[in-house]
């Protein structure tokens, strides 16, 4: 295929993730050895879409200058640093039949820069923005390639085996639970601990939850999902039914667990307020379970939203996350600069007696705007815990310890 040459830009979209930055560093060194050939220019948009449309943008090649071995320091110190190092965004393009001009002016900036190669990092919501200008590419006369570069610590986009950013929270998960179980069996005083994990749609965080039960034997006494309706009666005899074996329960929920009619568990505790893809902001769902036990079974009661550290822990990231993070952003590159475009990169767990993953490129329109469940045989009969099929597949994902850097006692973060 003829090279096509111009500059290249990438964005971070979406809720952040401790290895987003590691396929942010994946791509820029992609990007180093083409220089000069294929890519004249490296730029970074700040805050995502939202970022390249208002011309924020800023010059990777030159932030990163230096020799190879310095060059690959600063990428190290980026790959371990947490949160979005360029910024992000939750911003829905328009249906490009329905406003021609706004692609129109994206193709102006494009052309303003010579921007040719266009990659994404994101998870459902992002891999839309990739599918509608893709689609509207299609029919321009502008060449360019445009690559969507999974993450999502939810894991739940399809097409790929796994999201890079899930490994990373679920060993955060996996060793939080752990460390709160074994604190809550020093006491003998009946007792109730709620522990709500991010998930709106998908359970595969609260499933990782259970984890450290074929790791090191202990485990939430139950895990409640949003695959399954949520039903309040029969959550209260589990918990009645546990108190009566031992005095410490403790309990892993989906923040977005909800009722056979489709109403969230938490939703009297929550504000309403929806961000601009429809999604309402979720939270409560532990408090709101706290309550009904508190009132229906009187034991002592507390429930724990782990919230944004399940995202930004980077103290506790699996480096088989990272490794993969920064293996997608470079295969995502290569992939572009091979003729790729409308593309997501799709990870491939291989099937070997050990663990090991390769990579793919897939049509945007198997991700975008799609979800992936638990599937119905990683979930028990009753539906109130996970199984240990479930659990082994998870488990690769959590593996190795990366080498952080400290300052000061606490880790060091790039800023870009």
């Amino acid at each position: 295929m003829e090279k096509l040459i111009g500059a290249a830009v990438v964005g971070q979209s979406g809720g952040p993730t401790s290895a987003i930055n590691a396929t942010l560093a994946g791509v820029i060194r992609g990007a180093f050895p083409e220089k000069g050939k294929t890519i004249t220019a490296l730029y970074g948009m700040r805050n995502g879409i939202e970022g390249l449309i208002s011309k924020n943008l800023v010059d990777l090649f030159e932030r990163f200058k230096g020799s190879e071995c310095e060059r690959e320091q600063m990428l190290s110190e980026l790959e371990h640093t947490p949160a979005a190092a360029l910024g992000s965004c939750r911003k829905k393009l328009p249906v490009p039949e329905k406003d021609d001009q706004f692609y129109k002016s994206l193709i102006d900036v494009f052309k303003e820069y010579n921007i040719r190669y266009f990659f994404y990092i994101g998870g459902n919501d992002s891999m839309d923005t990739v599918a509608k200008l893709s689609a509207y590419l299609k029919n321009s006369d502008y060449d360019m390639r445009v690559i969507g570069l999974p993450k999502t610590i939810d894991n739940d986009l399809p097409g790929t085996d796994h999201t890079p950013g899930f490994g990373s929270a679920a060993k955060f998960i996996a060793a939080t639970m752990q460390e709160i179980i074994r604190d809550c069996a020093v006491y003998t005083i009946p007792a109730v601990t709620i522990v709500e994990i991010m998930g709106r749609d998908a359970g595969w965080l609260t499933a990782s939850a259970a984890l450290p039960r074929i790791i090191c034997g202990v485990a939430p006494d139950f895990v409640y999902l949003p695959e399954r309706s949520f039903d309040m009666e029969k959550f209260l005899i589990d918990v009645k039914s546990e108190l009566a074996k031992k005095p410490n329960v403790v309990i892993a929920v989906s923040e977005g667990l909800r009722f056979a009619d489709g109403k969230y568990v938490g939703e009297g505790t929550q504000s309403g307020v929806v961000d601009v893809f429809g999604h309402k902001y979720l939270a409560g769902t532990g408090k709101a379970l706290e309550h009904t036990v508190k009132r229906e079974i009187g034991c002592k009661v507390r429930s724990i939203e782990l919230n944004l550290p399940q995202r930004c822990a980077a103290h506790i990231t699996s480096l088989t996350d990272l490794t993969e993070s920064a293996e997608v952003g470079q295969f995502g590159f290569n992939a572009a600069i091979e003729g790729n475009t409308g593309s997501i990169i799709s990870i491939i767990r291989n099937n070997d007696s050990k663990y090991s993953v390769s990579y793919k490129v897939l049509d945007i329109s198997e991700a975008a705007n799609k979800t992936r469940h638990v599937p119905d045989e990683f979930i028990n009969e009753r539906g109130n815990n996970v199984t240990d099929e479930c659990l082994e597949y998870i488990k690769p994902l959590i593996l190795g310890e990366p080498n952080i850097r400290y300052e000061g006692g606490i880790p060091y973060n790039f800023v870009i």
